[in-house]
């Protein structure tokens, strides 16, 4: 019992004495040859020596592998940080072109405001001068006997009232357009600030991922960094997006330049007439009737004539949504065929001459569809434009009539103040024809 304690505590206390043990109570192992014994021997010098020649290599080539992949690490990181200063370079001075575009953009939306106003102005200043002809017509309607009479005076101021309503709708066709560009001015420059916030905002990025170094607080791995984001663009279109902006503002103040020069020249040469067609004569007071009913009958036939297309328009866009209709079937049953031949199992799911065939019947269907769309649209468009050219026409002609009236009740009363020297000529008078370029007009105007 002694013999055994001691042996448990000396199997407690030495781990190897277990090992010990039940080797020598195991089995004799198979004894091997002296030349057996040396083969062994030599065999593990000769896989040590190996062994240690591969870890060598190794060891040489991890030491090379170091230093190529520091000094690539390191040309990549410089490179990277030479295309970042060249990046925050050209956005900085796309940036500058921006912000140069945007500040002419205001200037010209305030040269062409003021500009605005000054017409305007002009415009509101016929008021006067017609409210003061008005009134001296009125007066002069009022004499009696031999006094009742047409001078040229009365015939001015008659000319004047008509010329003032004209000189009154082309400013306010003046005023009206200048507005309608300084909206355009409007968005273009929203366009530009867009670009430019776009630009400032990626040019603080930029010059943070400059700043940056392996050493910064805040760098760390992320999940899957190299992907392309939604919405990226090409450098090229970067540019062009930008050289687009900077195009079309340009145009915008161009155009916007033009209306300012058109207004002014207009303002100049509007107050000239005002100053020089009051000088007219009894015999162009008639004509102006004439051109008046001339311009009525031109009208009327351009009216009727744009009826007309209106109705052929109409059935043409019947015809090209039936079309559209027909080959929308058709791109169905052609998708439907690509659809159900994707059920094909295994390899005889195979792009063959029929799976070709129906993709280029599809393209050529998308493609026929999106042209009888694109015509569709336009003919609608056209449709539309024709159908309120139609209704400023009939504005257009009630107007004109209303105008042919006033000046017919006119004529009317200058006959009859007339009607007394009139029967005392025995002479008739002549009667000059006249035609418009079209031809389709017989009115004929008196001279005396």
């Amino acid at each position: 019992m002694d013999n055994k304690a001691r042996k448990n505590q000396l199997s407690s206390e030495v781990p190897e004495f277990r090992n010990m043990m039940s080797s020598l109570n195991a089995k004799p192992g198979l004894h091997r040859s002296v030349s057996e014994w040396t083969s062994n021997n030599q065999q593990l010098s000769v896989t040590a020596q190996h062994e240690r020649h591969i870890s060598n290599v190794i060891r040489q080539e991890g030491r090379t592998l170091r230093n190529e992949t520091n000094f690539k690490t390191h040309w990549d990181e410089t490179d990277t940080c030479r295309r970042l200063s060249d990046r925050v370079w050209d956005v900085a001075r796309w940036k500058e072109v921006l912000e140069t575009c945007a500040q002419k953009v205001d200037e010209e939306m305030e040269t062409l405001t003021l500009s605005k106003e000054h017409t305007e102005q002009a415009l509101a200043a016929t008021a006067v001068p017609l409210e003061v002809t008005t009134e001296c017509l009125t007066l002069r309607e009022g004499r009696q006997g031999h006094e009742l009479v047409t001078d040229p005076v009365d015939e001015q101021l008659k000319k004047e009232v008509e010329l003032i309503e004209r000189v009154q709708q082309v400013l306010q066709q003046h005023t009206s357009r200048a507005f309608e560009q300084l909206c355009i001015l409007q968005e273009v420059r929203h366009q530009l600030t867009a670009d430019l916030q776009n630009k400032m905002d990626a040019l603080d990025i930029d010059m943070s991922c400059l700043s940056l170094t392996i050493k910064s607080p805040h760098i760390s791995l992320k999940t899957n960094p190299t992907r392309i984001p939604s919405g990226s663009s090409t450098p090229q279109e970067w540019v062009q997006f930008s050289q687009h902006n900077v195009a079309r503002a340009h145009e915008a103040m161009q155009v916007s330049q033009q209306i300012r020069e058109d207004m002014n020249l207009t303002r100049a040469q509007l107050q000239n007439e005002l100053e020089t067609q009051r000088r007219a004569t009894d015999f162009a007071l008639r004509k102006r009737n004439h051109h008046e009913e001339q311009a009525r009958h031109e009208l009327e036939w351009q009216i009727k004539t744009t009826e007309g297309e209106m109705a052929e328009m109409e059935s043409d866009i019947h015809g090209l949504d039936a079309d559209l209709q027909a080959k929308t079937a058709n791109l169905k049953l052609a998708h439907t065929r690509l659809e159900t031949r994707t059920n094909r199992p295994n390899m005889d799911l195979c792009r063959d001459e029929v799976q070709h065939g129906l993709v280029n019947e599809v393209q050529q269907l998308e493609a026929t569809i999106a042209a009888l769309k694109q015509k569709l649209s336009e003919a609608q468009q056209s449709l539309q434009n024709m159908k309120l050219h139609h209704s400023r026409m009939l504005q257009d002609l009630s107007r004109k009539q209303e105008a042919l009236s006033l000046e017919q009740r006119s004529m009317n009363t200058r006959a009859r103040l007339t009607s007394t020297s009139s029967t005392d000529n025995k002479n008739a008078a002549l009667v000059v024809p006249l035609a418009n370029s079209s031809g389709r007009s017989n009115l004929k105007l008196l001279a005396q």
